[in-house]
C-alpha cells in the first residue's frame, strides 16, 4: 500500500474524531457539518487519488439517505394533509406553493441572464466536444406530462421517480382529508397507521442525520480529489458567474421574501436551515437532502410539520431555483456567445418562460439540471453540444446549484407557513 494512502486515511480518522468532538463539544450540528466542510476539503485537495477510498464512505451515506427518502415523500405528504384536516386549507397551500415555486425560478433565469451577459460568456471561445457527452434525447411535452402520472406507484418508488410518487401521495392526501371530514370513522385505523408510521421514519431520519457530518467530510473530499486547480482554472468564469448568480438569488429574492412577506428575520432563518444547505452543498441532491430539510425547517426556522412536510417534498421536484431557473439561462447565454448567436429581448423573454415550464419536471438528484438545459437550448435552436464544454467542472457548480433549491424550497416553506399563520 502506497504511503500516501495510509497517510490519508490515518489523517482521515483523525479528521472524523475532531468532528466528533467539535459536535459533543458545541452541540450544534452545523459547526460539526461546517468542521466537517474544511477537512473535507484539505485532505481532497492535497491526497487527489490517494483519498479515493472516502467516495466509498460519501455513497454509503448517500444510500441511507435515498433508502429513507420514499417513505419521507410519501409520509410527510399524506400525515401532513392528515393534520390540515381542510380541504380549503391544503389548496391554499398548494397553490401558493407552486406560485411561488415557479415565480421564484422565473426570477432566477432573468437574473442567470443578466449576470451571463454582464460576465459576456462563452465569448471567444471555440467549441470542442467531450468525448464522453451525449445529448440527452428530449421527450415530447405530452410524454413529460404522462410520465409525471403515476401510472404505476409501486414502480415509481423502486425506480426513484419522486414526481409521481409526490402527485400519488397528493391525491391520497386529499381523498384522506375528504373522507376525514365526511365519514371519520372509516379512515381512522388508515389515518392512525400513518401517523405511526410517520414517527417510525422520522426515528430513523434522527439516526440518519447523526451521521451527517462524517457524509459531508466523505463527499466533499471526494469533490475536491476530482476536481483540481487546472480544470477549474479553465472554467472559472463560468464558476464565479453561476455562483454569483445564486447569491445574488438569495438576497434579492429569498430575503426580501423573508423579511417582508415572512416577516421573519432572513439571517436566522438562514442560521436555522444551515445544516441543510451543506447537506445540499456537499451531497448535490435536492431530494437526498429532504430528511434535514425538513428536521431544520421544524426544529430551527419554527415552520408548523403540516407546512414544511406538504411543501419540502414539492420544492424538491418543482420549481428548483438553481437547476431550473439560472442556471439554463447562463448556459443558453454561454452556448450563443460561443457560436456568435445573437438573442434579442424575445429570446430571453421565451428563456424564462420555458425555464419555469421545463422546471416542473426536474426532478431532484445530480445532474437533473442537464435535461432542463437541454430543453432550453433545444428551444432556442442552439447546438445543445455546446454545453459540453461546462460538463468538466458541472459537480463545482452543482454544489451551488443544489444548495440554492434547498433555500429557494425552504424559503417557500416560510412563506406559506407565515401567510396561513397570519390568515387564521
Amino acid at each position: 500500500m502506497n504511503i500516501q494512502i495510509i497517510l490519508a486515511i490515518v489523517l482521515s480518522i483523525s479528521a472524523a474524531f475532531i468532528i466528533y468532538k467539535v459536535k459533543k463539544k458545541t452541540g450544534k450540528l452545523s459547526l460539526a457539518s461546517l468542521s466537517a466542510l474544511a477537512l473535507g476539503l484539505a485532505i481532497g485537495s492535497i491526497f487527489k487519488e490517494n483519498s479515493s477510498f472516502l467516495s466509498t464512505v460519501g455513497k454509503g451515506y448517500m444510500s441511507l439517505v435515498k433508502m429513507i427518502v420514499m417513505p419521507l415523500v410519501i409520509l410527510a405528504i399524506t400525515t401532513s394533509s392528515a393534520r390540515l384536516k381542510d380541504l380549503n386549507t391544503l389548496k391554499n397551500i398548494g397553490i401558493k406553493t407552486v406560485g411561488l415555486l415557479l415565480g421564484t425560478t422565473g426570477i432566477a433565469a432573468l437574473l442567470g441572464i443578466v449576470v451571463a451577459n454582464l460576465f459576456n460568456l462563452g465569448a471567444g471561445l471555440t467549441f470542442n466536444g467531450a468525448i464522453d457527452f451525449t445529448a440527452k434525447e428530449i421527450p415530447a411535452f405530452s410524454q413529460v406530462l404522462l410520465d409525471m402520472l403515476p401510472a404505476n406507484p409501486a414502480g415509481a418508488v423502486v425506480e426513484g421517480k419522486i414526481i409521481p410518487v409526490v402527485i400519488f401521495s397528493v391525491f391520497i392526501a386529499i381523498a384522506l382529508v375528504i373522507l376525514d371530514n365526511r365519514e371519520p370513522e372509516k379512515v381512522k385505523y388508515f389515518k392512525g397507521f400513518l401517523l405511526g408510521a410517520s414517527e417510525i421514519v422520522q426515528e430513523i431520519t434522527r439516526w440518519i442525520l447523526k451521521l451527517m457530518p462524517y457524509g459531508v467530510f466523505a463527499l466533499i473530499a471526494t469533490a475536491a480529489s476530482q476536481n483540481g486547480v487546472n480544470t477549474l482554472g479553465s472554467l472559472s468564469i463560468v464558476i464565479i458567474a453561476v455562483y454569483l448568480t445564486c447569491i445574488l438569488q438569495m438576497l434579492l429574492v429569498h430575503t426580501p421574501l423573508l423579511a417582508f412577506v415572512a416577516k421573519v428575520n432572513p439571517l436566522k432563518f438562514f442560521k436555522a436551515i444551515f445544516p441543510a444547505q451543506v447537506v445540499a452543498f456537499t451531497s448535490q441532491s435536492s431530494y437526498g437532502t429532504l430528511p434535514v430539510t425538513i428536521e431544520s425547517l421544524v426544529d430551527g426556522a419554527e415552520v408548523s410539520e403540516e407546512v414544511a412536510g406538504f411543501v419540502a417534498p414539492i420544492g424538491a421536484t418543482v420549481g428548483m431555483n438553481a437547476c431550473g431557473g439560472l442556471y439554463p439561462a447562463i448556459v443558453a447565454i454561454f452556448v450563443a456567445n460561443m457560436f456568435n448567436t445573437d438573442l434579442s429581448l424575445y429570446h430571453y423573454g421565451l428563456i424564462v418562460l420555458t425555464t419555469m415550464v421545463s422546471s416542473l419536471g426536474i426532478a431532484g438528484v445530480p445532474g437533473a439540471a442537464t435535461m432542463s438545459t437541454t430543453v432550453i437550448l433545444s428551444t432556442l435552436g442552439l447546438p445543445v453540444e455546446g454545453m459540453a464544454m461546462i460538463i468538466a467542472v458541472d459537480s463545482v457548480i452543482d454544489m451551488m446549484r443544489t444548495a440554492t433549491n434547498v433555500t429557494g424550497a425552504a424559503v417557500v416553506a416560510k412563506v406559506v407557513d407565515a401567510t396561513e399563520k397570519r390568515r387564521k
